[in-house]
């Protein structure tokens, strides 16, 4: 609830810094279309999930990985936005009727596609995008209890907001939020120590806040 609060006033400042400066260009043909980033990401779960027979929750630990993005420009004000990066995270079961399980560690390699408006001001660039990811997991690892552990690959919406802040026509700093919206089916073999295997539907739903460098290719 924390990281959609923080998301909500992120883009009403975004839309209030837009409505303090509406001046437009009288050239709309003269922007950049290709400009690529490179941000340090804070990859911050708010999981959930619904484990069958042994009930519980789960831990999902947060990440802090490097990314890189590139954006292409339809128009001045219309964008696309490809995300690449990829984050470790080590997973429990928690509260279960058999204790805490730690499951291991994951990969996740989530390329992410946005669909972004762009608002036309000075010096500070705010944007809001919405789209696509498929979350590829792979690398599993099964930790000390588990036989195996697999996660089904998913597809999932993506929603962003970001700030772009002018240091000469060509380099700028970038914030940028991400909220995704992920949900996966999870298949833990435990017939060693359990006598079973479990299924669980868990909700990752990461909250991503990123900082870096851009810079406006041609």
């Amino acid at each position: 609830m924390k990281n959609l609060l923080l998301f909500a006033l992120l883009l009403g400042l975004a839309f209030n810094l837009n409505a303090q400066d509406t001046k437009q260009t009288t050239d709309d043909s003269d922007f950049t279309k290709f400009q690529l980033r490179l941000r340090a990401l804070a990859v911050v779960p708010n999981e959930s999930a619904d484990i069958e027979a042994i009930g519980g929750d789960v831990d999902i630990e947060n990440d802090y990985i490097p990314e890189l993005d590139l954006t292409y420009f339809f128009t001045k004000n219309i964008a696309v936005e490809l995300i690449l990066g990829t984050s470790q995270h080590d997973v429990k079961a928690i509260e279960t009727a058999a204790g805490n399980i730690p499951l291991g560690d994951v990969r996740l390699l989530p390329p992410t596609l946005t669909v972004q408006y762009h608002f036309d001001t000075k010096m500070i660039h705010p944007y809001v995008g919405a789209g696509i990811n498929y979350t590829i997991f792979y690398d599993e690892s099964s930790g000390p209890v588990a036989d195996k552990v697999s996660y089904d690959n998913a597809l999932g919406f993506a929603f962003q907001l970001g700030f772009d802040f002018d240091i000469n026509d060509k380099w700028f700093l970038n914030l940028d939020a991400k909220y995704l919206l992920l949900n996966t089916d999870v298949t833990v073999d435990a017939t060693t120590a359990l006598g079973a295997t479990v299924d669980a539907d868990v909700d990752i739903n990461p909250f991503i806040a990123g900082f870096g460098i851009g810079y406006r290719l041609f």
